[in-house]
């Protein structure tokens, strides 16, 4: 739906251009386009009109206010009724009980249930500081009480264990009183899934609920289901009292239309969105920031999230110390920068939260290449000595063969890392010469500016 919905009124405010009011005419050509970006994203078909006629009645009498075109106008009309659809602001995890805090994790088997359940222990470790223990009740699925062990692990919380041949009542019951024993603050408990809606599956998770008495019951729900997740979402609202919403893979090409249609079906709030597979791959949703992305406006405050959680802000400060005392940019440093870039999740993670004008032009670059020449880069850097790389006029035509050769690379692809490298170590005296701020804002105008190292 993102990038249709994006194409399609990206023409709309080209063609509008001019114009110099909202007219009937006007709104019902927009209307017409994103109806049928909607409905190609398999958003459910009540949701729809309601959305439309939401708009419909927003955009007539808009007046254009100062430099605003009325396509502009109209687009920021359908940003916020997307944002409204989604539900307004942001929803957090309710831990307001007597501890442990029971979470019950509900939905259909391949939605990626365990894989969030880890995601939220992580969360709730590192943002909530919060000592989390989490539990399979599901006996079904070979290897599901595993794989809530191993990913549990690599969030950092704690796991108690079960077996297949455990009834899910009996593990829920032992996992409870082990957490209140123990001390723990939240208690998340993974339940079975099927590949279809079953009587006994929902006879199952409702007795669990009554069981645990949960402070929070969350469904989740794959946001790449199309209209299927409307039918899944409401038969697990009329079996529990859900009280919000963690949609996963956000990061498909789908996105946004799940979204959309579960929130209005369920009537709880969308609380979490799981942006990639990796463990800290998930994110409290915010509706104003997905309707953005959805419109191909980007997200830069999670861009800005993402690269102020990857950069060490210990190591930058020494880095713009070094270059003020005049000690110079040395391959160390340069190195550093490139691990840098790896530890924000890498060029295509960043890309996809750029608003699509910027990403469209970021587009036309062969990520995939690109990746390799950093690590290409990477590569050279390791297969120097200690004293090359504090003292890189050193490498000569010798000592560049050697660490081609150490490098599995061509002598040239040296010669072009060295190159980067001197570039780089210029830009650096120029910060050094007229203050890092000063040179940032002239950044912009310079000519023939010298290649980062990604």
């Amino acid at each position: 739906m993102a990038s249709a919905l994006t194409d399609k009124l990206s023409r709309l405010v080209k063609e509008m251009r001019g114009q110099a009011r909202i007219t009937e005419s006007n709104v019902a050509d927009m209307l017409r386009e994103v109806r049928m970006a909607l409905l190609e994203a398999d958003v459910a078909l009540p949701v729809v009109r309601d959305f439309i006629a939401r708009v419909k009645e927003k955009a007539l009498g808009q007046e254009v206010l100062g430099s605003l075109q009325p396509g502009q106008v109209l687009v920021s009309i359908v940003n916020r009724e997307l944002a409204a659809t989604m539900g307004e602001g942001v929803s957090d995890i309710n831990l307001a009980a007597q501890p442990p805090a029971v979470i019950l994790m509900a939905g259909l088997q391949g939605a990626g249930k365990t894989t969030t359940t880890a995601k939220l222990a992580k969360h709730l470790i590192e943002k909530r500081k919060k000592k989390v223990l989490t539990v399979s009740g599901d006996v079904y699925r070979p290897a599901a009480i595993e794989q809530l062990k191993t990913v549990t692990a690599q969030a950092g919380a704690e796991w108690f264990p079960s077996t297949p041949d455990q009834k899910p009542l009996d593990i829920a019951h032992a996992a409870l009183d082990y957490a209140r024993k123990h001390y723990f603050d939240v208690l998340l408990v993974d339940t079975a899934g099927r590949l279809a809606i079953d009587e006994a599956l929902m006879l199952e998770i409702r007795q669990l609920h009554t069981a645990l008495n949960p402070v929070e019951t969350l469904f989740v729900v794959d946001a790449m289901q199309g209209q299927d997740a409307i039918n899944t979402a409401r038969a697990f609202k009329d079996a529990l009292p859900l009280t919000g919403i963690i949609l996963t893979k956000t990061d498909g090409d789908s996105r946004g239309g799940a979204a959309l249609s579960v929130r209005s079906v369920t009537g709880v709030p969308i609380k979490f969105a799981g942006t990639s597979e990796k463990i800290d791959g998930l994110e409290v949703f915010d509706a104003e920031r997905h309707a953005g992305r959805i419109l191909g406006m980007g997200d830069i405050l999670a861009l800005v999230e993402q690269v102020t959680a990857g950069v060490d802000m210990a190591a930058a400060q020494k880095l713009a110390a070094k270059v003020k005392s005049g000690a110079g940019f040395d391959l160390n440093d340069f190195l550093a920068q490139i691990q840098q870039m790896k530890q924000m999740g890498g060029l295509s993670s960043l890309m996809d939260k750029l608003p699509a004008q910027m990403a469209a032009k970021a587009g036309q670059l062969d990520m995939d290449k690109v990746e390799r020449d950093v690590r290409r880069k990477e590569g050279i850097i390791h297969s120097m000595t200690p004293l090359e790389r504090r003292k890189p006029e050193l490498i000569k035509a010798t000592r560049k063969r050697r660490i081609a050769m150490g490098s599995g690379v061509q002598v040239q692809d040296v010669n072009r890392m060295l190159k980067e490298f001197e570039q780089m170590q210029e830009m650096m005296k120029k910060m050094k010469g007229s203050g890092m701020m000063k040179m940032m804002k002239r950044m912009g105008g310079m000519k023939g500016m010298p290649k980062m190292p990604f």
